[in-house]
């Protein structure tokens, strides 16, 4: 038994509904299918990057389209999703609804979930006080669905960094606050937030992706690209050889290559197109990396910042929209 973890890329270049179905159904075909995945009655979590509301259309978050047709999918099988994160400012719905998913809540009658935290034993022991959301430890599927793009802190966010949503709340910050004197440290628990959370299957949205000054403040990328793996470490390590960005360079590719999870590109099956069939040389990484580590004064005003997006805000908006109607 080969027991080399099997990642499917493929070509795609369009949200437009059908041909995104068909190339989903293309693209997971390797894997053995949804059915290999999701089984009738399940309960599906749906983790798409939900960053922030406040840049729409710049592609900071897992397109509504990509989500839409995976939520249809699930159902056709037999599965109840639901989907989840804990957005750094504001509501998983505020945030989803900004960015165009409220055709996907309402038409599929979707429920959408913030993150509520307890303690779940970690793989590793050096982070086993960390706080994980009990939405996705206690759903029967996780299917992660990150975006591709530049990060200022972490060089690029992939599969294994979406995972770090279900951390919940403001809790992320604390996070940053503790661990992010030590990059590499960090790097590691975001690898074992991973593991933990051992999504069970991962596809990652680069039809467009997001590049520059990520993970909000870059501009749309055009990549026509679309991945999958069960192994999620597999799968980043795939799309960084396809973008051409140094392992190294990347603090959760390098973590993972020391915890010995596909540290080589030649560990990895491509049933379909292999990375150097994919590969652009002129990706744009950040003009500069900036610190990790939060201090005491930004956790705080991060955390006000998100009370007031959450409570006062949003609510305010959905009234507005409510009175228009």
């Amino acid at each position: 038994m080969n027991s080399q973890p099997l990642v499917s890329l493929i070509q795609a270049q369009s949200y437009e509904q059908n041909l995104l179905r068909d190339a989903l159904e293309t693209l997971l075909q390797p894997l053995g299918g949804l059915t290999s995945f999701v089984k009738p009655g399940d309960r599906v979590l749906l983790k798409p990057n939900l960053l922030t509301g406040s840049r729409p259309g710049k592609e900071c978050t897992t397109r509504a389209e990509l989500v839409y047709t995976v939520a249809q999918m699930v159902m056709d099988v037999g599965g109840k999703p639901f989907l989840g994160d804990s957005p750094a400012f504001g509501s998983a719905r505020g945030v989803a609804i900004a960015n165009g998913y409220q055709p996907l809540i309402s038409d599929l009658h979707i429920p959408v979930v913030d993150f509520h935290g307890r303690r779940y034993q970690t793989v590793g022991e050096e982070f086993n006080h960390l706080l994980l959301c009990k939405e996705a430890i206690e759903a029967d599927v996780v299917i992660n669905l990150p975006k591709v793009k530049s990060h200022s802190q972490l060089t690029l966010t992939l599969g294994v960094k979406n995972l770090f949503g279900c951390v919940p709340g403001k809790m992320k910050a604390w996070w940053h606050m503790e661990a992010g004197k030590d990059l590499n440290r960090f790097g590691q628990m975001l690898v074992e937030t991973a593991r933990t959370i051992n999504p069970d299957l991962t596809i990652i949205d680069g039809i467009i992706g997001h590049e520059g000054n990520g993970p909000s403040g870059g501009e749309p990328r055009q990549l026509g690209v679309l991945g999958a793996a069960a192994d999620v470490f597999a799968l980043d390590r795939a799309v960084i050889d396809l973008l051409q960005v140094q392992p190294e360079s990347v603090p959760t590719i390098a973590a993972q290559a020391r915890l010995g999870l596909c540290a080589d590109i030649s560990q990895i099956q491509f049933p379909h197109l292999h990375p150097t069939a994919l590969q652009i040389d002129d990706w744009k990484l950040p003009d500069a990396l900036t610190p990790i580590d939060f201090g005491m004064p930004r956790v705080i005003k991060s955390t006000f910042k998100h009370l007031y997006i959450r409570w006062i805000k949003e609510p305010m908006k959905a009234y507005a929209a409510g009175q228009n109607q």
